[in-house]
């Protein structure tokens, strides 16, 4: 703390009288949680908390900014030895009150900075202003009087500037002001010089304005053919009815159990009438949108639903914005500001939309809650279905968590482990052990049925070891598959063709370079990870492809030859690109398209692809798991999911429960229209019960299972967890490190009476990535209060200052990946 505060005489230092303020500094300082105290001058005596502000520090007195958390008439520190904050926010921002609380929380919860918390709240592009510009406008002032005679074009560009001012009346002082160059055009003028000879003259008034101006249109989203109000079914209006019925009443999480095609997000618009219209009391969509319109929050997990999302809503709303990473700087600034400003009060967006600085939020959204893509990797690592959570707590507001496969953690919340009605097994399954009752803040909603019209489709098994006896060669599709694929891309009648969806999550064309001679035994593996590296096609290189590592990204040219046999290398395995090249190989013409992380860039990628292969300019879309969530084509009457494996045999102890649940996603894209669907599963593993009762549609006898087994042996969600992972570039530090963290720990656990279990120091499951070695300590608590548990051991320490979020230690609150 001797460096943040200087005791000194210095000109910064001076007395108080505006009071003083408690300041979180936007970059890695934990040493004071609560943030640094500074003092309030006289011309900031309107500061409020949220306000963002410059302040100087360190003995440097280097101007940082920082977000105002307290304010306060007194302080513990002597006034000459207080700085004092420098001014506010260059750009006047600020952050509305429930996202300084929610920051204080994810900030203790998660064990990470409070500054840096405020960093991932507000994106950079709004900090930075990118796409700011200042415009000259103008508006009408008053009538010439009548002894004044102007020229046509003047008369043209005063009935422009009133009709503008009459049309903004019920604005105020803020409203009628135009661009002086949209003004001239509207008028009629090729130049400003008649405005400007106006304004000369008085009748019309100019000033310069700030804007964000970036080149998004999200009505270009929209639906082509917007779907009409449907009649909802019986499971949909029951559900309904029970949300609305909720609204009133606060607080509580709603989990929205509903198969694939079941018609949740319809679910979704229609509660977001009825919160519209109880706080607008009229019209929903038209009512012009104002700071404390209420408003609502809808998270996707990937970025590839987004523009389908949007494009629902809009057809419904007005006054959306969107909120997502693949926006560039620009749009992203002006979509916030328009959330901060009022203009738009239903925000779609990612994992960060959570942070949406809406003044009056009403209801929020997580549409496929079990997504592991809403867990944030680095600091803040917050996961954002339980920020979601956290911030309608504190406002007290229903939150919705809609999934056709249910987080075991949500699931068990709702129902209870080991409760009669929920996860207990039948009488012929061994009891559950640590039965726990229901959340009473959760409530199931199952909708069992897809809409009418639509069946949930035939899922076939096939065994690839059974394939590989009966079939000469290497081939990633089974024979089952092709045959379904020719049925749909050359069908005889409507009912059979259609489009097909590929997928394997897995990039690249292959996963193995190594040398073809067995005795060598030589695989290429990354210089800097223990890992081995993918080999991606590239006609245009003179090996015909380079080799890339997708944990550290880096990358170089295939080689040709073993560096110890000299063998020329075989390259094995499998990814889309080759999925790609065997699908076009056997079906000449296929008009097919690859969506990846390694084709698909930005949003407009995403957009482009899903529009030409919604209007059927694609006969196959082939990718990874980003085409398993949410997508509804009906044109879709094939799913083939190249391998089941991919995720099954990995160290993590919810390899079973991802199996399943991107199984079942991915099977869920076929048959949503009026003609049946076909599942085709290939699979090295075919009575795992992970990929049969994904083949069956059946999550509760899933869900029973894999909970009774996490019960056995004390994993999540019968527990929590925390992990621990310490970083360094030198092998034995990093061990010394991670023992003495251990040591620290187990100290406190006896001390404090926590009883947590705790496991490590271990290597981890990758134990060496970008040339830093990785050593892992898990911690788990049991009910009752686990999270209370693992919250006051790992803050004792934090307190101490033994548990750093820094880059050498990451803490993981509730991980959804262990490797």
């Amino acid at each position: 703390m001797a460096e943040l505060f200087d005791t000194g005489e210095r000109a910064g230092n001076v007395p108080a009288a505006g009071g003083y303020a408690a300041v979180a500094i936007e970059r890695g300082v934990d040493a004071a949680g609560a943030g640094l105290t500074y003092a309030v001058p006289d011309d900031l005596a309107g500061l409020s908390v949220g306000d963002r502000v410059v302040v100087p520090l360190g003995r440097g007195d280097k101007r940082v900014s920082g977000y105002v958390v307290a304010l306060s008439d007194t302080s513990a520190y002597t006034k000459g030895n207080v700085k004092r904050i420098v001014g506010r926010d260059p750009g006047g921002l600020s952050l509305p009150a429930d996202l300084i609380d929610l920051a204080r929380w994810i900030s203790s919860y998660y064990c990470c900075p409070l500054g840096m918390v405020f960093g991932a709240m507000m994106p950079a592009a709004v900090k930075r202003g990118t796409g700011s510009v200042k415009r000259q406008v103008v508006r009408f002032v008053q009538e010439p009087g009548e002894d004044v005679k102007l020229p046509k074009l003047q008369r043209a560009v005063m009935g422009v500037a009133k009709k503008q001012r009459e049309a903004a009346s019920g604005e105020g002082e803020s409203g009628g002001w135009l661009d002086i160059k949209v003004l001239a055009d509207l008028a009629g003028a090729k130049t400003v010089g008649p405005v400007k000879q106006l304004i000369d003259r008085g009748l019309l008034e100019a000033e310069h304005q700030s804007r964000v101006e970036s080149d998004l249109d999200l009505h270009a989203q929209q639906e082509i053919e917007p779907v009409g109000r449907v009649t909802l079914n019986t499971s949909q209006r029951e559900a309904l009815e029970h949300l609305t019925d909720h609204l009133g009443e606060g607080f509580g999480v709603h989990l929205l159990h509903g198969v694939t095609g079941s018609g949740k997000t319809e679910v979704y618009l229609r509660l977001i009438e009825a919160v519209l219209e109880v706080g607008t009391g009229g019209s929903h969509s038209k009512t012009p949108s104002t700071p404390t319109s209420p408003g609502a929050i809808v998270l996707v997990p990937e970025i590839a639903l987004t523009p389908q999302t949007v494009g629902r809503f809009l057809s419904r709303f007005d006054f959306v914005a969107v909120l997502h990473s693949g926006l560039t700087s620009a749009q992203r600034h002006a979509q916030w500001r328009r959330i901060r400003d009022g203009e738009a009060y239903i925000v779609v967006g990612a994992r960060s939309a959570v942070f949406a600085p809406l003044a009056n939020l009403r209801l929020i959204i997580v549409d496929e809650e079990h997504e592991s893509s809403y867990k944030q990797d680095q600091l803040p690592r917050y996961h954002a279905r339980d920020v979601a959570i956290k911030r309608a707590q504190a406002l007290g507001v229903p939150v919705v968590l809609g999934s056709a496969t249910p987080s075991l953690e949500s699931y068990a919340n709702a129902v209870g482990v080991g409760d009669k009605k929920g996860t207990q097994p039948s009488k012929h399954e061994p009891p559950i052990p640590n039965a726990q009752p229901p959340n009473p803040n959760y409530h199931l909603i199952r909708l069992p049925d897809r809409v009418p019209g639509m069946r949930l489709p035939s899922v076939h098994i096939v065994d690839m070891q059974e394939e590989r006896r009966h079939r000469r060669g290497v081939h990633l599709m089974s024979r089952r598959l092709e045959q379904e694929l020719d049925r749909v891309l050359n069908g005889k009648t409507p009912s059979e063709r259609g489009q097909a969806m590929l997928m394997l999550n897995r990039r690249g064309y292959a996963n193995y370079i190594a040398c073809p001679d067995h005795r060598c035994g030589w695989m290429m593996r990354c210089d800097h990870c223990d890992a081995t590296v993918v080999y991606h096609r590239d006609q245009h290189l003179p090996t015909g492809g380079y080799v890339r590592c997708h944990h550290c990204d880096a990358e170089q040219m295939l080689p040709g030859n073993c560096p110890d046999s000299g063998h020329k290398v075989t390259v094995f395995g499998l990814g889309t690109q080759k999925v790609q090249e065997e699908l076009t190989h056997k079906f000449p013409g296929v008009r097919a398209a690859r969506m990846d992380s390694d084709t698909m860039r930005n949003a407009r990628d995403y957009q482009q692809t899903l529009d030409q292969f919604r209007a059927g300019e694609i006969d196959v879309l082939l990718g990874t798991q980003m085409i398993a969530k949410g997508l509804d084509f009906p044109g879709v009457r094939l799913v083939g999911v190249i391998s089941a494996d991919t995720a099954l045999n990995l160290p993590d102890f919810r390899a079973s429960e991802r199996t399943f649940q991107l199984i079942s996603q991915v099977a869920g894209r076929s048959g949503r229209s009026e003609h049946p669907g076909r599942v085709i599963v290939q699979s090295f593993s075919p009575d795992d019960p992970a990929i049969v009762l994904a083949g069956k549609h059946d999550y509760e006898a899933f869900a029973r299972r894999e909970i009774g087994l996490r019960a056995e042996v004390g994993l999540p969600p019968v527990s929590r967890m925390a992990r621990i992972v310490i970083r360094d570039k030198d092998h034995i530090a990093c061990y010394e490190n991670a023992k003495a963290l251990a040591r620290h720990l187990q100290a406190a656990n006896r001390e404090i009476g926590t009883e947590i279990r705790m496991r490590g120091p271990a290597p981890c499951p990758i134990a060496r990535i970008a040339d830093h070695h990785r050593q892992q300590i898990e911690l788990i608590a049991t009910p009752p209060n686990a999270a209370g548990k693992l919250q006051k051991l790992m803050t004792a320490l934090r307190n101490s200052k033994l548990l750093i979020s820094d880059i050498t230690t990451a803490v993981d609150v509730d991980p959804v990946a262990l490797l």
